[in-house]
């Protein structure tokens, strides 16, 4: 998927960061633009982010934290005012984040009795979504093709798919 959103329109080149430790790549951040449907007829830019991740034996060591905060300071020094995406609050709640709902900011063709404990907010411009209600819009890149994705894979060498502790899917 990244390859593909990196030819995206949205993609936010200036917010693509990786890690890296003793010269080998060990974690990657990325944003894209895209916009709240306000309900008064607005379309308020915001941004998304992910894929966010750090190499599997280095997990639990801090550096998922240190490149969520480096990335989302780079984000408010060029002015973006939040960032909204999916993910868990008991990692993310600890670098501000906190449910998109007590913005009053609904995630795209989720029935309104839905659990959407997984839709978090962060404003870097503090109080920009004030006055906003509206949905949220994931940006048309996050949509990659299953089969285009079989097809990408067939390139690497096999491996087994885990599902690890704070994983959504």
């Amino acid at each position: 998927m990244i390859h593909v959103l990196r030819d995206d329109p949205a993609f936010v080149n200036e917010l693509d960061f990786v890690m890296e430790k003793d010269g080998r790549l060990i974690g990657q951040n990325m944003f894209m633009r895209t916009v709240i449907n306000a309900d008064d007829g607005r379309e308020i830019p915001v941004l998304t982010m992910g894929p966010i991740c750090i190499t599997s034996e280095l997990k639990r060591n801090g550096y998922g934290k240190k490149l969520l905060d480096y990335s989302l300071e780079k984000a408010a020094e060029l002015g973006y005012g939040a960032v909204l995406f999916e993910g868990n609050i008991e990692f993310y709640g600890k670098s501000g984040f906190d449910y998109a709902r007590k913005f009053g900011i609904r995630y795209h063709d989720l029935p309104e009795d839905a659990d959407d404990s997984f839709f978090l907010c962060k404003e870097l411009i503090p109080g920009y979504l004030g006055g906003v209600t509206g949905v949220y819009q994931t940006p048309k890149g996050y949509y990659v093709d299953d089969a285009d994705v079989e097809a990408f894979d067939k390139a690497f060498p096999t491996k087994e798919k885990l599902k690890l502790p704070g994983q959504l899917f």
